[in-house]
């Protein structure tokens, strides 16, 4: 239904418009001169932690990841927020603290924002970074024969929906809010170093959905090994508990007949990978004789999970395959 709407939106021709709507890429590019475009990417969303601050933290951080994604650097940012007012007021100072310490941390300068009344608090950035006109990385350039790596293992979304249930303890989370604490600054430094042909950062439609993207995008097929793809601990055991993310199912009917699983992958995994992630890693799609060096590049920039999860293969447009 997005996609109906979107497509009839006027289309106003502009040289200059490098990434535009016409693509499910991350962000807009635009050329501002022969050798500087900027890229333009929003997001906000409800509370996924308790902590204020640490809220905060996440948001921003899950905002930048579409510029790091496209290959850019992130210059400047707006603050959105969407504010509950029965909420107490020291709340939305440690959430805007948070942001702006994050802000700080990417180089990324503040430069105002806008506020309105909700029933719903929500916070997140409108983010412009810069980046050269002819450097800029889009998720529908993939080419047969590449590798797809992953930088951050799934599962966040599952161990924050068990921590609202009291299924884990404080202890068992943390690991999923220092990944989704964690700035994609890095791995966007690895995917210009190696001349990454695609990347996407994944987030809400889980890491199927947005290779899906990619493969559609770049008119390709994708094969995925699940036993590859890292994960989180205590993930898949609150999974065999029951535990989902209310995007799932949505994801799964959005994905349809283009997935197709392996007998041999459990349920478990088969739902990990459809489920929504917040602040997720990158999907980079590179040249096979550089898979090592970009696994080793992400590891030496604190991404201590990355790894080789897949390839990109000649088949029917969008199609995923899951081996076990």
């Amino acid at each position: 239904m997005l996609d109906e709407i979107v497509s009839a939106i006027p289309k106003f021709a502009d040289p200059n418009m490098l990434v535009g709507t016409e693509t499910a890429d991350d962000a807009g590019v635009y050329r501002l001169s022969d050798d500087l475009a900027i890229i333009n990417t929003v997001d906000y969303f409800t509370p996924i932690v308790d902590d204020p601050y640490t809220f905060g933290v996440i948001a921003v951080t899950n905002s930048l990841s579409d510029v790091y994604s496209m290959g850019g650097v992130p210059r400047t940012a707006l603050n959105i927020v969407l504010w509950d007012k029965t909420l107490p007021t020291s709340a939305l100072g440690d959430i805007l603290r948070g942001g702006a310490d994050t802000l700080h941390k990417a180089g990324c300068a503040l430069v105002g924002g806008h506020s309105v009344e909700a029933p719903e608090l929500m916070y997140g950035t409108a983010v412009t970074g810069v980046v050269h006109p002819d450097e800029f990385v889009r998720n529908c350039d993939a080419q047969v024969g590449d590798t797809l790596i992953l930088s951050k293992p799934l599962g966040v979304g599952i161990l924050t929906t068990s921590a609202k249930y009291d299924k884990i303890s404080a202890a068992q989370l943390q690991p999923a809010i220092d990944s989704m604490s964690m700035l994609n600054d890095g791995a966007g430094e690895v995917l210009r170093e190696f001349g990454a042909h695609a990347a996407t950062d994944i987030t809400g439609f889980g890491l199927l959905g947005h290779a899906h993207e990619m493969a559609a995008g770049s008119g390709l097929a994708i094969e995925l090994h699940a036993d590859a793809v890292p994960a989180l601990d205590h993930v898949i055991e609150q999974i065999g508990q029951g535990v989902y993310t209310m995007v799932c199912g949505t994801n799964k009917e959005y994905l349809g007949d283009a997935i197709a699983f392996d007998d041999g992958v459990a349920p478990e995994w088969q739902q990990l990978l459809m489920e929504a992630e917040t602040s997720g890693g990158l999907l980079l799609s590179v040249e096979p004789g550089k898979a090592a060096d970009v696994v080793e590049g992400l590891k030496m920039k604190g991404c201590s999970q990355a790894a080789v999860v897949g390839r990109v293969i000649d088949g029917e447009s969008g199609r995923i395959e899951v081996r076990a």
